[in-house]
């Protein structure tokens, strides 16, 4: 379903929601929109003394890149700057910009025929692959790592200009605070070499190592009004290894390892697999009191799992668009992990007719859940209010409980009906959508 007809009529109000504030002429437009800082109140970001990001930055630390070193160097550090995206940035590039495939990126004792035949486990087993051939793998997968990942340090404001775009591009926000990344395509985080699990799962899983943005140890951190895509490289296209998908890609967004006050707000996620972890493993540590997430006003199109999946966290998890056009290879999009306190409100879901409702809610050992004001529709049905725990409690068990024990009051404005909630996404979400 799309709202395009109805969100026509209301984006004289709904644009002002993301328009620049008035400021003096002398200081471009562009200039005012990246200095802006995430409004008080707007979420879990906005705790203690908010998220100003780069908004304080001297007239010298304003750049503009429009390559992976520039990028690079642009976002190093902890000194506040404004870093402007310009064109489409490569990070499966060299220096000079020239596109870099994963066989240049290869170690020379390295071949995918090799390690396929190598380590298929009819040959080999259910072992983790060792020797020089794995070692190999491994030394090719740092030559691809040197390029494809950027580190962003501490009071940033990262920011697309126009049709901003980073292609295979991972930035690793990791013991960094204070940083904004708004109104960029993030495009196909690739892995050239993804690690072979024979023991992940029951059939073991390729495990692919880069994100579009992975923030890890990181705190008051704002993702907003970006699109997120694997582009001409889809998850559905990879083919089958070992008789797994051979997965080259990883989180779009993922949250980990005690990361907190984090706000996600007005982003487009599209047709990828894992979309959000929050949280790192099942073994209490650095996540337990941490991961205090908000997502509002974002749009999951495809998503085939972790919309999010949440470990021990308080996630706030309203006035979000789901589309889950088809059950294959669909899996699930709340996922409630161990101590997890998902707080979902006001979120709309359009599911595929054959996708059925008891689905979106899967149990990854945790225990409650709290949800209220949903709407679905189903197929060509008209949309209605769908509790889609109890669908979920129905069909299983154990029963999630309907209680996370918590209520969010970090919110940035009233909390929409899931109908206009869903016009406003459709109209708002994504990159190229701000007035810059």
């Amino acid at each position: 379903m799309r709202f395009r007809g109805l969100a026509a009529g209301v984006a004289g109000v709904l644009v002002i929601a993301v328009a620049a504030p008035a400021a003096a002429a002398s200081v471009p437009l562009s200039e005012r929109v990246a200095r802006q800082m995430l409004p008080a109140g707007d979420g879990w970001a906005a705790e203690g003394t908010g998220t100003t990001g780069g908004a304080a930055a001297a007239p010298e630390n304003v750049f503009h890149v429009t390559n992976r070193d520039e990028l690079a160097a642009a976002v190093a550090g902890t000194t506040p700057a404004i870093v402007f995206v310009r064109g489409t940035i490569r990070g499966n590039a060299d220096a000079a910009g020239a596109p870099l495939s994963c066989e240049q990126f290869a170690d020379p004792a390295y071949s995918l025929d090799a390690f396929l035949a190598a380590f298929d486990p009819a040959v080999w087993g259910r072992v983790a692959p060792s020797g020089p051939l794995e070692e190999a793998r491994v030394r090719s997968a740092a030559n691809q790592s040197a390029r494809v990942r950027v580190n962003v340090g501490s009071n940033k404001t990262i920011i697309g200009l126009g049709d901003a775009r980073l292609n295979g591009v991972f930035l690793r926000l990791d013991g960094s605070s204070n940083v904004i990344i708004r109104n960029i395509t993030h495009e196909d985080a690739r892995d050239c070499f993804p690690v072979w699990s024979p023991t992940d799962g029951e059939t073991g899983n390729w495990n692919a190592a880069y994100d579009n943005i992975w923030i890890r140890n990181s705190h008051h951190v704002w993702v907003d009004h970006n699109t997120f895509t694997d582009a001409d490289n889809p998850d559905a296209a990879q083919p089958l290894r070992f008789g797994r998908p051979y997965q080259v890609h990883d989180g779009q967004v993922d949250i980990t390892n005690g990361s907190n006050y984090v706000t996600v707000s007005y982003n487009r996620f599209t047709n990828h697999d894992k979309t959000m972890l929050i949280g790192s493993t099942n073994t209490p540590g650095a996540d337990v009191g941490a991961l205090k997430v908000t997502l509002h006003h974002n749009e999951f199109d495809g998503s085939v799992q972790r919309a999010p999946r949440v470990r021990f966290g308080q996630v706030d998890v309203y006035n979000n668009l789901y589309r889950v056009p088809v059950a294959d290879p669909y899996e699930y999009s709340w996922g409630v992990g161990v101590q997890s306190a998902i707080y979902a409100e006001n979120n709309y879901v359009a599911l595929g007719a054959a996708v059925p409702p008891d689905s979106f809610v899967f149990d990854w050992g945790g225990t409650v859940l709290s949800e209220k004001g949903t709407w679905v529709r189903s197929g060509w049905s008209l949309p209605k209010p769908v509790n889609l725990l109890a669908a979920y409690n129905s069909a299983h068990d154990p029963d999630i409980a309907p209680d996370a024990g918590w209520t969010p009051s970090l919110r940035a404005g009233p909390v929409l009906p899931a109908p206009a909630a869903a016009l406003v996404v459709e109209l708002c979400a994504g990159a190229r959508r701000l007035s810059i």
